[in-house]
């Protein structure tokens, strides 16, 4: 488990990260949403123990962070959005010197299989400047797994990918879920977040929201259905009425509906049907994540 207690953080004047607080289980994928400058990379940077909060806590496990916790900072795996890899050497050469600095035993024989989990054996003895950059984010992928982390934090970690690469890499995070791995993400990319966060924090320097997707949806939009007839949906508009709606926006042959907790959708399919329409399809409405984030951004400037 990993919790963050009322993270700052202050670079000078700067304040980038204002008290912050969540708690993460194993399994879980957590995804950090906010826009450029909100103290995402800060957040991560924390969380790793790679810098100290100016107030606050970060604990594994119920053990606290701290400078000298090297066996902390053990059990978590890193990747920043820039690779760091050494260019001159060769992708074997990498992973074995971060083998080695992380205290992996079997150096040789966890590096091949990373090499082959990755799908980059064949390229084992090239130099990592001659390699693509999705190339590259595979190889940093394998070095940040290494060490068969517990907590596992990414920052962008398909920004500038090729789709495939990029959907690699998306099957690897979901495998680590799996794997009762606690993964937290930084990204941009919010179609990602949708296919894989259980949760979704957002913030500008303080915490903005924090919660599931649908849940925020819920909370900000409110429930919709969808229902498509196969004819004009305006005459049918009084027999949803009578069930109790009164929130419907009518397009054509479609009725969006909003579903409270006193409209169940079996009653207002039954009175269609009742009334003779001939219904195409019954969904759940749901705003893109892209709507709830921008919802959320510009609620809390106000």
């Amino acid at each position: 488990m990993l919790t963050a207690s009322h993270l700052t953080r202050r670079f000078d004047s700067r304040v980038a990260v204002d008290d912050l607080s969540f708690t993460l289980a194993p399994g879980e994928i957590f995804a950090l949403l906010g826009p450029n400058g909100a103290g995402k990379t800060t957040t991560l940077r924390m969380l790793a123990g790679l810098i100290a909060p100016t107030t606050g806590t970060v604990h594994i496990n119920g053990e606290m962070m701290t400078a000298g916790a090297a066996h902390l900072r053990g059990r978590i795996g890193f990747l920043t959005e820039a690779p760091g890899l050494w260019d001159r050497l060769t992708v074997y050469d990498n992973l074995i010197v971060y083998a080695r600095l992380q205290g992996v035993t079997r150096v040789h024989d966890t590096v091949i299989a990373a090499l082959e989990r990755f799908g980059i054996a064949n390229r084992a003895g090239d130099q990592t400047a001659q390699l693509s950059k999705g190339l590259k984010q595979r190889v940093a992928l394998a070095r940040t797994l290494l060490h068969d982390p517990s907590i596992v934090l990414l920052d962008e970690p398909t920004a500038g990918l090729d789709p495939e690469s990029a959907h690699e890499t998306r099957a690897l995070i979901l495998r680590l879920r799996h794997e009762q791995c606690c993964v937290v993400i930084s990204t941009h990319n919010l179609d990602e977040v949708e296919r894989l966060a259980d949760r979704v924090a957002v913030i500008r320097s303080r915490l903005i929201a924090l919660d599931t997707p649908d849940a925020l949806r819920s909370r900000l939009f409110g429930k919709r259905l969808s229902i498509t007839l196969a004819e004009p949906a305006s005459k049918y508009e009084s027999i949803v009425r009578a069930t109790g709606a009164t929130d419907i926006t009518i397009e054509e042959r479609t009725l969006s509906i909003a579903v409270g907790d006193t409209l169940v959708t079996p009653a207002v399919v039954k009175a269609l049907v009742d009334a003779g329409a001939k219904i195409v399809s019954v969904i759940p409405e749901e705003r893109p994540l892209e709507e709830v984030y921008l919802r959320l951004l510009k609620d809390s400037s106000e």
